[in-house]
């Protein structure tokens, strides 16, 4: 079951773009992600140029194969699989789908009043730092909400 993202940049010029991504939105992934490989602007704005994605890695990546040309289970299988968790999965990039571009607003107002809504919505905003809006429940410091979950982990263990 996919755990739905977006993920956007506000620019110096205060507009902003967002895009799509499928996969692992929830902060122990995406989030820790985009905390940890997409804190400069410009690889955020590469990959945001890159389009919507099937799931986020730690490093934008070449064009790759969408489905495994090996059987599951094998060793190809297991190295395209190992290979492919270390790069991004973009829809037109390497899926050749079409209609898949950046959503752009005038800035994080309009943002906030039109933008695509998912269970995680990130933004790197002009301050440098990540934000998160879990659920819709209004925008926080993406490390503290990372923080905040962990804390709240070990005090269920």
């Amino acid at each position: 079951m996919a755990t739905r993202s977006t993920i956007a940049l506000e620019f110096a010029d205060g507009t902003v773009q967002q895009v799509y991504c499928h996969w692992d939105g929830y902060l122990d992934y995406n989030g820790k992600l985009l905390a940890e490989h997409y804190m400069d602007p410009f690889k955020l704005r590469d990959l945001i140029d890159r389009g919507d994605l099937s799931s986020l890695g730690p490093e934008l990546g070449d064009k790759h194969d969408f489905d495994c040309p090996h059987k599951y289970g094998t060793p190809e299988y297991e190295a395209w699989q190992e290979a492919k968790q270390k790069v991004c999965t973009f829809y037109g990039r390497d899926r050749n789908e079409t209609g898949v571009g950046a959503k752009s607003f005038k800035d994080f107002a309009d943002y906030k009043a039109n933008h695509q809504y998912e269970e995680y919505e990130y933004i790197l905003r002009t301050d440098g730092n990540w934000y998160v809006c879990q659920y819709g429940k209004g925008y926080e410091l993406l490390s503290e909400a990372i923080a905040n979950e962990e804390l709240e982990r070990e005090a269920a263990e």
